[in-house]
């Protein structure tokens, strides 16, 4: 059989080191070293506006009066760099501090990035926050905590009416509120024209020179799904030494300045962090997408796709799925997408494999050769890159290996294998909470991830590890039998293909193992109705509840026990979601969340 060709792609780290500790620990390295990596963001900002100050830094659809997308809205290096520099000395002449940093309400546009790169000029941390906190919450505990644990000095909401409500309950009337349009009553609010037509003096210069590798950039928050959020310290170091370690990583990255067309949120680390970084380190363009993958939103991203070609793609598996499932027959969307995109990358949550098979049919179909998708595995404290698959061949649940400079910690946990980090790329601790910081690290120093691992080879380190699950969703059943969450949830999926994105396992204390599950678009051609039917209905249908009966009578046959038997299976209509915390930062499925927000499902009309 020939084996199938890819767009080349050349990946940096090919060999690892493994030596081993006290007994049921090992540590893993890349045999590549970490090279020289500059001392803040900054610097790399003010390079590409001097060597290339026309090119597009990062561009939006304008948003008109009456709803509709207007024409893309560009900002150059050139101006980035001087809007920064404006933005700086409104913060200096207020007095911002790590003390009284900027937080940040609302979501990605431009508006949000030259704050943020005036935030790094000036040395004054910002704080990207959930905008559910503000938009979903009704009673807004999660938005005080985030004031409370920073206090700020500033608070900026993009639309000050949308965003009014929250402001009102939650933001103190001596912290000055920042938008771009809108009002908020009773609040007296600040232009960010009035930030932007700042002059900048010799004072700005001063400040950016002050920052090192120790300053912290900004606060990042935990998803905070069975606590209140933790706000993570990303200093300069973190930032720029995870940037260098990605761009050895993957290469292609110092071929030419990548062009994005990205939605993910810059209160995550993928897209704030990861993605953003990405574009300012390496002098890159970033369209950003008003899309997202919902039902809702997904036409927005895939009308940006035909417009746009990106030479890097990210997302999570149900945009990937959206995005298969449109290139079948979208021409235009296959075309434009595919033409010059180098890489494929997707979070650490599951892709299914007939979702996997689809991108690459319709990639050979117009270009005659594969697109290698990959994937790794972070966290918000790793900056987020930590390890990557460094091969075409990746197969879902591979992780790859360490990123270069950066050690692993194997460790034997009761028949479960926790990876452990340390490194530049790593962050300090968690600000204003020196207990969760301290308990975050081991002895050695490595930051303890809860994350289990497993070789993809035993016989060959050098293909890297695979993920194993979250050591803390393992449970037990009443009878004391132990479930594995991490490999049964793959088992389920397997099976269930091409109808299952993901699933989550119930049975805490009880006699038997449940399974809610994520399908995928492809289970509306079971149901026999409308294509615009709502997904309720479709999983109700009879030929849905007859292939879904299939799958637990599949698993029923090869179960081996109680731990792995799926009693009952319950679909959900409405997919995770990265803004109540069921998506974690490192895109896998968050299994605590979802129990917790969908409680009501577990009995639902659509179980067997």
């Amino acid at each position: 059989m020939t084996s199938p060709k890819f767009r080349p792609l050349t990946f940096g780290v090919t060999r690892v080191n493994l030596r081993d500790g006290a007994p049921g620990v090992h540590y893993l390295r890349a045999e590549q070293p970490l090279l020289d990596y500059p001392v803040r963001m900054t610097d790399r900002l003010q390079h590409w506006a001097q060597v290339a100050p026309g090119r597009l830094f990062m561009a939006r659809h304008e948003k008109l009066a009456d709803g509709s997308t207007g024409n893309w809205r560009h900002v150059s290096y050139a101006q980035a760099w001087a809007s920064a520099r404006s933005i700086a000395q409104a913060l200096i002449d207020r007095g911002l501090s790590v003390e009284r940093p900027v937080v940040i309400l609302s979501e990605n546009d431009l508006e949000h990035a030259l704050l943020a790169l005036g935030c790094m000029v000036a040395g004054v941390p910002f704080v990207p926050t959930s905008p559910p906190y503000s938009l979903v919450s009704q009673d807004y505990d999660k938005l005080r905590h985030v004031l409370k644990t920073v206090t700020p000095g500033l608070v900026f909401a993009a639309d000050a009416s949308r965003y009014g409500k929250a402001i009102t309950a939650t933001v103190g009337a001596d912290v000055e509120v920042v938008r771009t349009v809108g009002e908020v009553a009773g609040c007296e609010t600040t232009p960010f024209s009035d930030l932007v037509e700042t002059m900048a003096t010799p004072a700005v210069d001063e400040a950016m020179q002050a920052t090192g590798p120790d300053t912290i950039v900004k606060f990042l928050f935990t998803s905070g799904s069975t606590k209140l959020p933790k706000a993570v310290i990303n200093t300069q170091r973190m930032w720029c030494a995870n940037q260098q370690q990605m761009a050895q990583s993957m290469p292609l990255l110092t071929e030419a300045p990548p062009v994005l067309v990205d939605w993910l949120p810059w209160n995550h680390t993928f897209g704030g962090n990861h993605n953003f970084g990405m574009v300012v380190f390496h002098g890159g363009t970033l369209y950003i997408d008003d899309g997202k993958p919902t039902p809702a939103l997904m036409h927005e991203t895939l009308r940006n796709l035909r417009e746009i070609a990106p030479t890097m793609y990210f997302n999570v598996p149900t945009g990937f799925e959206a995005i298969a499932d449109a290139m079948k027959t979208d021409d235009a969307l296959r075309g434009k997408l595919l033409s010059r995109v180098r890489m494929f990358f997707y979070s650490g949550a599951a892709l299914a494999q007939p979702v996997w098979d689809s991108l690459y049919e319709s990639q050979e179909k117009e270009v005659g050769e594969r697109i290698v998708m990959t994937t790794g595995l972070g966290m918000t404290e790793s900056g987020p890159f930590a390890i990557f698959v460094t091969n075409s061949n990746v197969k879902a649940g591979d992780i790859g290996v360490p990123t270069p400079g950066m050690e692993l910690k194997l460790v034997d946990m009761e028949g479960k294998v926790e990876v452990r980090y340390k490194g530049p790329n790593i962050t300090p601790g968690f600000w204003r909470a020196a207990t969760e910081t301290a308990g975050a690290f081991d002895e050695e120093g490595f930051l303890c991830t809860g994350d289990a691992v497993k070789w993809i080879d035993e016989t060959d380190i050098h293909l890297g590890l695979r993920f194993d699950g979250r050591i803390a969703e393992d449970f037990k059943l009443a009878t004391g039998t132990f479930v594995s969450v991490g490999p049964l949830r793959g088992k389920i999926i397997a099976a269930g293909a091409p109808y299952i994105q993901d699933a989550v396992l119930t049975g805490l204390n009880m006699k038997e193992v449940g399974a809610m599950v994520f399908p995928t678009q492809a289970v509306r051609a079971l149901s026999g109705l409308d294509a615009n039917a709502p997904m309720a209905d479709v999983l109700n249908s009879p030929g849905v509840l007859a292939q879904f009966q299939k799958v637990v009578d599949e698993l029923a046959r090869s179960a081996t026990g109680s731990a792995n038997r799926i009693a009952r299976l319950c679909l959900l209509p409405d997919p995770p979601t990265i803004d109540r915390g069921e998506i974690t930062d490192k895109g896998s499925i968050n299994q605590r969340a979802v129990l917790t927000h969908r409680a009501g499902n577990r009995g639902g009309p659509a179980c067997r």
